[in-house]
């Protein structure tokens, strides 16, 4: 295969595009990769339709190894099933809902569990035609609010997701199992760094889950390892030890004391320290107790106040809230307008009086798993001015409940081996590009899939499912392998495995790189000729550099001397390889 630059679709760019926000958007454009049709949409290119398509291939090849069958549902979907998965709801904001002519309600599909369950429980019905495996790659779509960094977090987007359907959880285990190797063979070749976390279900349901995350420094997803055992997980998922109950019987009571011009914890801290100094060490942020107050909507149109008492040290992490709270749900903190209308609530001075006992009503009272029966802390009176010392919980308040979303920080205790082996949490960010979940049976109850057993027996069946983001991986190849040059394929998913360049005038010059590109071709080599005659050999170079082929061949001046010129695009490394053994030379390094 030869694909002439003379000919080719394609227009690089010296200039970045006015809305890359990250190194790869800006260069896949620059590359002529893609361009973009709408804020989070983009069209595909021939050389980036290459790439896509070379990536969906790798996919479907290991999927196929582990006895995945390959179907294909419309993008354009009905109400119905979504409804009865209560997901039509849950959905909230995030998906495109339309209507025909008859006013039936569609979406523009966002991920398919329903179609998988609904197609197995219309064809199968026994034990004996499971386990199963199927799959799909095609265009997904969602309303993301804020879509940014190009292919990264769009509004459409290619995904293969699978699914596996088994009769009991044994099954699921080992179903879950093949996926998850398969996946890791498929980053193997990929050609980027990735690490595996657990992760949070979220909207999908479900027990167990995995994220597998490119590292990159762009990344949206923050997660986080510990120094000693093999804990990763997203930061959504942390788990933060609580600390065991205490008691407290012997503990001072609960006073309140003036504590003037304290809006913040900073101010508390400084005013504790000199006021109320502590014989034992400084009063710290970490001593105090920050009621946060957030007004809730929900998918379904109705909203509620939460406030949230955790560590003065700690902020709430909002993708944490998000994940609990669920998807579709939207969140802000309270407003001024808000908290007029509650004078209950004494902005920066909220204590658990007013969202305890003698709440404020419609306020649900949510606190970190920190704080637990027998902790003592220094927190707002309810009176603008002055803080309760020594409010000690179990004792003097309780929550509604417990939410688990402060930040996670660098040093914090490792989840698994801090209380032993004194284990501590390093943070790192990354771009997810897989997400594997033991779904177990929420769809299957929801629309009703059941089998025979081999008692002739009906039981619910048990699902999985493994999801790969095919136009997202192009973007995270080329965040992790790029150079300050341009793009730089790894040779598995190249749009072509050499660029061969001509330059200067001589018909000599292109007689020869005509005469190796059609050898090369012959002999299975996928080749990106630049033969443009009237382009200068600076320019070539550039766009070959940008462009990011991992082998470029130079014919041009040193032909006279009888040689041509090979380049690693990764390494810069160059030699020259007689003219007459190029063509070998070259197919040694591709089919290596």
């Amino acid at each position: 295969m030869i694909l002439r630059m003379s000919s080719l679709f394609v227009r690089t760019l010296r200039d970045d595009p006015a809305d890359a926000e990250v190194p790869s958007h800006r260069l896949l454009v620059r590359a002529g990769y893609i361009r973009r049709a709408a804020p989070g949409i983009y069209t595909w290119l021939p050389l980036g339709l290459r790439v896509l398509r070379k990536i969906e291939d790798i996919v479907r090849e290991e999927m196929d190894a582990i006895g995945g069958q390959e179907l294909l549902f419309p993008a354009l979907l009905p109400r119905e099933p979504y409804e009865a998965s209560g997901r039509w709801t849950e959905y909230g904001d995030g998906i495109f809902r339309l209507k025909d002519r008859k006013e039936a309600d569609y979406l523009l599909g966002p991920t398919h569990e329903e179609m998988f369950t609904l197609v197995v429980k219309d064809l199968y019905s026994s034990y004996k035609d499971l386990p199963l495996v199927i799959y799909q790659i095609q265009t997904k779509y969602r309303d993301e609010a804020r879509p940014r960094a190009g292919l990264l977090r769009g509004r459409e987007f290619r995904m293969k997701d699978s699914y596996s359907f088994d009769v009991d959880d044994a099954g699921l285990e080992e179903s879950y199992q093949r996926h998850r190797d398969a996946y890791r063979r498929i980053f193997d070749k990929l050609g980027f760094e990735y690490v595996i976390v657990q992760a949070e279900a979220g909207a999908m349901g479900g027990s167990k889950s995995e994220e597998f995350l490119a590292k990159a420094a762009v990344g949206e997803d923050t997660y986080v390892r510990c120094t000693r055992c093999d804990y990763a997980a997203n930061v959504e998922a942390v788990e933060t030890p609580a600390p065991a109950p205490t008691p407290y019987d012997d503990l001072p009571a609960a006073h309140a004391e003036q504590t003037p011009d304290t809006p913040t914890i900073d101010t508390l801290v400084d005013h504790l320290n000199e006021a109320y100094p502590r014989a034992d060490r400084p009063w710290a942020a970490s001593d105090t107790l920050k009621n946060v107050v957030f007004t809730v909507r929900h998918p379904d149109g109705t909203t509620e106040a939460i406030a949230i008492g955790l560590p003065g040290d700690r902020d709430v992490d909002a993708k944490r809230l998000e994940s609990k709270l669920g998807e579709g749900v939207v969140f802000e903190p309270m407003s001024e307008a808000e908290f007029a209308a509650r004078p209950s609530l004494a902005k920066g001075y909220i204590g658990p009086g007013a969202l305890g006992e003698k709440k404020e009503a419609g306020i649900r009272y949510l606190l970190d798993p920190r704080v637990v029966s027998g902790t003592a802390w220094v927190t707002g009176a309810d009176v603008s001015g002055s803080h309760v010392l020594d409010l000690v919980a179990g004792r003097d308040f309780d929550g509604d409940g417990t939410i688990d979303v402060g930040d996670v920080r660098d040093g914090d205790p490792c989840p698994v081996c801090g209380d032993t082996d004194g284990g501590v949490l390093e943070s790192a960010r990354g771009i997810e590009m897989g997400h594997i979940f033991q779904l177990g049976r929420k769809y299957a109850d929801a629309l009703d899939l059941q089998v025979l057993d081999e008692n002739g027996k009906l039981v619910t069946v048990t699902m999985g499912s493994y999801g790969i983001g095919p136009s997202r991986a192009v973007a995270a190849i080329a965040e992790g392998t790029l150079d300050e040059l341009g793009l730089c394929w790894p040779r598995h998913v190249a749009p072509a495995d050499v660029h061969l360049v001509a330059t200067g005038k001589d018909e000599e010059i292109f007689a020869a790189a005509d005469r190796i590109a059609r050898e090369l071709a012959d002999q299975g080599v996928e080749v990106l000729y630049d033969d443009r005659p009237k382009v200068s050999p600076g320019v070539k170079f550039k766009d070959a550099e940008l462009i990011g082929v991992p082998t470029i061949m130079v014919v041009g001046r040193n032909l006279a001397e009888g040689t041509v010129e090979v380049r690693d695009r990764a390494s810069g490394e160059r030699e020259d390889v007689a003219v007459d053994g190029v063509v070998d030379h070259v197919v040694r390094l591709v089919k290596a």
